[in-house]
């Protein structure tokens, strides 16, 4: 089995809230096998292809555990990953009830989601022949109309929340450090509580819950490169014994049973889909 993803190069008008747009397809098949799909702190676009099945339009909020999904030709993903922070202004409401979820844009949009997911369906049913241009078009347009109408007070608090994942994970600072969430908090002028609230709020989960999640990824980056003992020091664990209880607890497995390919038993990828 390969699996191949792909980057569709972001428009001017979107690169400021999405911060990437792939598609994920499985191209070759030669056996069941597992496909992983880690912790992940931003919320997602994604359409979902299942050919001669169906198509959705889902919103795919933030994600606290792995998902491990069967290695199956066929189905597609074209997911648009939005920036920590501006999810909530995206979709008109709080991200915190979409943890570890995944749901319609028509329940969160109403009409404008519908007809979104049924424009989104001209794309085409072959990820190697989607027409991008038609694709980032309909996208764009959904969001500006969106986007037109909000506040200036949940612009702010849309920005005040992306600086603060730059700094919590290192990416706002010139030593590359990520900062603690008090440290966050006096940088930004905002005490601690008022952080995790509006953090919370607009990225669907608690500052301290996110840093976890992006040290995680970058551990997996890291994952048959180095030892376990160096990976935990370079990226600030306490010892090895503090990573890999942070890596079962997400990922449910060990580091070493990962590596070998000891996984959870797989789901079908359509499980993980919104009930009608």
């Amino acid at each position: 089995m390969r699996i191949d993803e792909r980057r569709i190069p972001l428009s001017d008008a979107l690169r400021p809230w999405i911060s990437e747009i792939s598609v994920t397809t499985i191209a070759v098949h030669d056996g069941a096998r597992t496909i992983v799909e880690p912790p992940d702190h931003s919320a997602a676009l994604a359409l979902r292809v299942f050919p001669g099945e169906h198509t959705d339009l889902v919103v795919m909020g933030p994600r606290t555990r792995a998902l491990y999904h069967l290695g199956e030709p066929g189905p597609f993903c074209v997911s648009a990953r939005i920036r920590p922070g501006h999810a909530a202004s995206l979709l008109g409401r709080s991200v915190a009830g979409l943890r570890d979820r995944a749901v319609l844009l028509s329940e969160l949009w109403g009409t404008p989601g519908a007809q979104l997911a049924r424009e989104l369906t001209d794309v085409g049913s072959d990820p190697a022949g989607i027409d991008e241009r038609l694709l980032l078009g309909r996208v764009e347009q959904a969001f500006t109309s969106r986007l037109a109408g909000l506040p200036p007070r949940q612009q702010a608090r849309s920005d005040l929340t992306h600086r603060a994942s730059q700094l919590l994970t290192g990416r706002g600072t010139t030593h590359s450090e990520p900062e603690q969430v008090s440290a966050t908090a006096t940088r930004l002028h905002v005490s601690e509580r008022s952080l995790r609230e509006v953090f919370t709020s607009t990225v669907g989960l608690g500052p301290k819950q996110f840093a976890r999640i992006d040290r995680l990824r970058e551990v997996l980056a890291y994952a048959g490169e180095a030892p376990w003992t160096r990976v935990a020091t370079e990226l600030g664990y306490h010892d090895q014994s503090h990573l890999n209880a942070d890596f079962r607890t997400m990922m449910g497995v060990t580091p070493t049973a990962y590596l070998t390919g000891r996984l959870p038993t797989a789901l079908r990828c359509d499980t993980h889909r919104p009930a009608r």
